[in-house]
């Protein structure tokens, strides 16, 4: 069995900060369950390009507001209680109003090791 709190988790090397968000990495690749889950807050008023052409996300929103534009497509409201997946690979912006940040619970698969980031096109290299 696996127990950890979000406070402990921030508090070690599976918290990841960037520019426009930071991610804390509570289940990881090495604890072998097929997916990575975290806690992900977009900052408010950033705007993030996305790629994942790696892997599939599954994203919930906690707490917060925001969008999400689907390049060459739609544009989605994001309040607490909106699911959104990204199961086509899908390239997208991911914007947080200015009101405040925007809290989200996120599943990766294949999950993630710990460390990335997205590179120049908002892509996570897949590590084997």
């Amino acid at each position: 069995m696996i127990v950890r709190t979000l406070k402990e988790c921030e508090q070690s090397e599976r918290r990841v900060v960037a520019e426009n968000w930071e991610s804390t990495r509570m289940i990881l690749k090495e604890d072998q369950m097929g997916f990575s889950f975290h806690i992900t807050t977009i900052y408010k008023g950033t705007d993030t390009h996305i790629h994942y052409q790696n892997h599939l996300e599954s994203v919930y929103c906690i707490s917060g507001e925001g969008e999400i534009e689907v390049v060459g497509g739609e544009v989605y409201p994001i309040q607490p209680g909106t699911l959104y997946v990204l199961d086509k690979h899908d390239e997208h912006y991911l914007r947080a109003y200015k009101k405040g940040d925007m809290v989200m619970a996120c599943v990766f698969n294949p999950p993630l090791t710990g460390q990335e980031t997205h590179d120049s096109n908002g892509v996570y290299p897949l590590i084997e």
